[in-house]
């Protein structure tokens, strides 16, 4: 159970720093845009949240914002994020990888590589293990080209000189999706083709999941049954202040592409019930930095299925 701190608060005090300096130290580095602008407070917002969530560290680059077409910002994982909360999740028993013997050349590439990866992680709670094969022509980048002054240029990329290592990580992060369901997250890989695509994501987020690809889109309509329990769900976690709760009843109450889903929804409504009013909240933290830190709001409290009958169920 968490205290009655703010999000900001919360999160400064784990690094034990104060939370005004914590707040401006990361919009000056790790948040920073690549053109120097810092993010808005509501981007902010978006992504300590995706931070706190994952217990990821925004100083050792375990998360970092990726600015799209939109003047959005993405929330980008990088592979030592993904290796921490993988790690961290209790049911985790190992992983093993398993390689193509074919060895193939795409085009750019400096290097040979195995034609596919598969990527198996173990989990102490089920009897088979989870396994995900991904294919090097259906992930691989091509170095960009590009025309300048002195006529056409390519730019390599680690996909032409570690084509192999970018391979085994794509593997590591579809199969951990699918094994433990995470959510809200992205690779910079995959931020780089949402820019591409001109999609907008988690910058304003609203009570549904948006977004312009295709398969968000058919996850919003495969379970679209989930939106009445979710909303209750997201109503009580607001109502109290509770969202780690809601998480963790979201994670012991689905899984694989149900818990995507759900932690999506969760995560843009814990957004949006931020809202104006908290961003003032926040601005009054970085503003004074001598205030009294604990700002009151509703002390978060554990869900208690059997005492309001939440969705209608017993407490298991």
């Amino acid at each position: 159970m968490q205290d009655n701190k703010s999000l900001v608060t919360r999160i400064a005090t784990r690094y034990g720093v104060d939370s005004t300096k914590f707040f401006d130290t990361l919009k000056a580095t790790a948040f920073k845009q690549k053109d120097g602008s810092a993010p808005t407070n509501e981007q902010m917002m978006t992504l300590l949240i995706v931070a706190e969530q994952y217990n990821l560290n925004p100083f050792t680059r375990e998360i970092y914002a990726f600015p799209d077409k939109q003047n959005g910002i993405i929330p980008v994982v990088g592979i030592d994020g993904w290796s921490r909360i993988i790690n961290d999740h209790p049911e985790y028993d190992g992983i093993e990888f398993v390689y193509s013997d074919k060895m193939v050349r795409m085009d750019g590439a400096k290097v040979d590589s195995p034609e596919w990866i598969e990527a198996i992680i173990y989990r102490k709670d089920r009897t088979r293990p989870i396994r995900i094969r991904e294919f090097l022509d259906e992930v691989y980048r091509a170095p960009f080209k590009g025309n300048g002054r002195n006529g056409s240029y390519v730019v390599d990329g680690p996909w032409q000189t570690h084509t192999k290592r970018q391979l085994r990580h794509k593997g590591i992060i579809q199969c951990s999706r699918i094994a433990f369901g995470f959510g809200g997250i992205y690779d910079q890989d995959e931020a780089e083709r949402i820019k591409d695509m001109g999609d907008v994501v988690l910058t304003q987020p609203q009570a549904t999941i948006e977004g312009g690809s295709d398969s968000s889109n058919a996850m919003q309509v495969e379970f679209k049954q989930l939106n009445p329990l979710l909303k209750q769900l997201a109503e009580r976690a607001e109502k109290q202040n509770a969202w780690s709760a809601a998480y963790q009843y979201s994670e012991e109450r689905f899984h694989g592409a149900e818990l995507e889903y759900a932690t999506k929804y969760l995560q843009n409504r814990e957004v949006e019930a931020i809202g104006e009013s908290d961003v003032e909240v926040e601005n009054e933290v970085i503003e004074t930095s001598h205030q009294d830190e604990n700002i009151h709001q509703p002390q978060e409290q554990e869900f208690s299925p059997e005492e309001d009958n939440f969705f209608g169920e017993e407490n298991a």
